[in-house]
């Protein structure tokens, strides 16, 4: 018979789990908001950081009424649309239900003040059902945990 793991050894989860979302890969960004819905939903506090052509994915709907996102690509090159309806088809999260339970268990997002002035964004330009904290690498990094994990996507 094995003697049970030393406690010291025993594996948590971290106590934060802060995310910086720079790719402007659809794809890439989903998949950050299915781990930061995931680490929410087991209580761990989550804070999502978007910079540069991440950003994009808050914009306000285009003026035809989609949203900003859906003018992203992915990795492999298809759109995020297509992307985003071959999930659904397949009974994953769409980027909007994704989006929308992050917002709902409380997953801080920020937007980075220097990634918005180089894209030409402001604040006037996010969309208004996403509570926006901005702030800057300073206001990310003071906010991140010294014994959680940090992510780079």
């Amino acid at each position: 018979m094995t003697n049970p793991m030393p406690a010291a050894e025993i594996k948590t989860s971290p106590d934060k789990l802060s995310i910086v979302v720079f790719s402007g890969d659809f794809d890439k960004i989903h998949y950050a908001l299915v781990m930061a819905a995931a680490a929410v939903a087991t209580n761990t506090p989550v804070t999502l950081f978007f910079t540069m052509w991440a950003g994009r994915v808050l914009e306000k709907p285009l003026g035809d009424g989609s949203p900003a996102w859906s003018r992203l690509r992915c990795s492999d090159g298809t759109s995020a649309a297509e992307m985003d309806a071959g999930f659904q088809a397949k009974g994953i999260g769409s980027f909007e239900e994704l989006l929308e339970a992050c917002v709902a268990l409380g997953v801080t997002i920020m937007v980075c003040e220097m990634g918005l002035k180089a894209l030409g964004m402001d604040a006037d330009t996010l969309r208004p059902d996403v509570p926006v904290a901005k702030g800057g690498v300073v206001t990310f990094l003071a906010d991140a945990s010294k014994t959680g994990v940090m992510l780079f996507i």
